[in-house]
């Protein structure tokens, strides 16, 4: 359903009904296939048709999951993951190999930092940082074995943008491979390949099931490069389970809607908070105020559910400010149904030195702020009194 809207097209997009005619896909709860003959087994090892064989490999409710993040990012092909990390290590993993070099935006999750710090480097696999407020000096950061340039926009946490379409360009200039993180808009509100990018990741723990249930990845792209992700996958075993590719497929359906409550109730929020005396910033794409505002307006429908603050104060801000909440929940999560605050410097980026912190903006006192479907008037309420308004 490629030329329907959206909203049609993750609502339709199924798997082949059975003979039972269901009007909802059923759960394959099934580790493995059965073959009428010997033939048809071997025809199915071989490759020489796509019947399926494993759930390790893949399974007919991870199929309708990935054709419809496939058909809302504009994607030749895809692999469900078991995670957001798993899909995108599996994708280093596939693609790398000992004496590559990758170019990565220096504001990225924390997990993601470790994998570049720590593991990588004991298969061989250089990387170089670039600021995200400096796409130009991507270029002076190209070796002759640069393989592949990773970023995130929206930034974990720091909600720094990053213009797709400039380093598209240079992705394609110097022949280099271009994946993108796009967890945080999901493709509702950017289509990262429509600007270059060759690989598209996400958590689908986050905004693709929305509801904090279950934990999800995928990969998305170019059908050559998802090739070879398919295969290192089916190999070591980081599929996502038939159940989970169940919740998310039907989480899809209504990812617009969500996506629109969480973008209006985050930009009510962040207009309010501006200016507020305890606060020394306030963070959103769609704020006008925000420097990169044209950015966001070029290469996204609206600013997402993600914004930070800033407390005065520090360390002793933040935490008082988390003990005071009453509604908002305290967690590591986001993209949920119910707004979560996060203070990433004690969770989840405590792993990276206080000078790294500072390096990509995460301050003592900032707090990541996932905006949930709660009336608006209720998230903001639950957060003036927490700053001692």
């Amino acid at each position: 359903m490629t030329d329907s809207h959206f909203e049609t097209s993750a609502i339709r997009t199924q798997f082949d009904r059975s003979p039972n005619r269901e009007h909802s896909v059923p759960l394959y709860l099934t580790s493995s296939f059965i073959f009428d003959e010997a033939e048809d087994m071997r025809a199915a090892f071989s490759g020489e048709t796509d019947a399926f064989i494993y759930s390790r490999y893949v399974n007919p409710n991870n199929n309708e999951f990935i054709s419809k993040v496939c058909i809302m990012e504009g994607a030749e092909d895809g692999f469900a993951t078991a995670s957001g990390m798993a899909a995108v290590f599996t994708t280093f993993m596939s693609l790398l190999h000992s004496g590559d070099h990758v170019i990565s935006c220096s504001s990225i999750f924390g997990a993601t930092h470790a994998l570049f710090n720590k593991y990588l480097p004991a298969w061989g696999i250089t990387h170089s940082y670039f600021n995200t407020g400096n796409v130009g000096g991507i270029e002076d950061l190209i070796r002759e074995n640069t393989r592949m340039i990773f970023l995130e926009t929206p930034t974990n946490p720091a909600i720094e943008l990053i213009d797709l379409e400039y380093v598209g360009k240079i992705a394609r200039k110097h022949n280099i491979l271009l994946v993108v993180d796009n967890c945080f808009a999901t493709p509702w509100l950017q289509q990262p390949i429509r600007w270059g990018a060759d690989l598209v990741i996400h958590s689908a723990t986050k905004y693709m099931d929305g509801q904090g249930r279950v934990l999800g990845g995928i990969v998305v792209g170019r059908k050559e490069l998802i090739q070879e992700i398919y295969l290192f996958g089916r190999l070591t075993g980081p599929s996502l389970s038939p159940f989970n590719s169940w919740i998310l497929s039907k989480s899809l359906e209504t990812l617009s809607l969500r996506m629109e409550r969480h973008c209006d109730n985050a930009l009510y929020v962040a207009t309010q908070l501006e200016g507020h005396h305890a606060l020394s910033a306030v963070s959103y794409p769609m704020l006008p105020s925000f420097s990169q505002y044209d950015i966001a307006r070029k290469q996204m429908r609206a600013g997402g559910g993600i914004m930070t603050i800033t407390l005065k104060g520090g360390l002793d801000a933040a935490t008082g400010f988390l003990d005071r909440l009453k509604m908002i929940c305290i967690s590591p999560n986001l993209g949920d149904s119910r707004t979560i605050a996060t203070h990433p410097a004690s969770s989840t980026h405590c792993k990276l030195s206080p000078e790294e912190r500072q390096r990509v903006g995460i301050s003592d006192g900032l707090i990541r702020l996932s905006i949930g479907l709660e009336h608006q008037d209720d998230i903001l309420k639950d957060i003036l009194q927490a700053l001692g308004q």
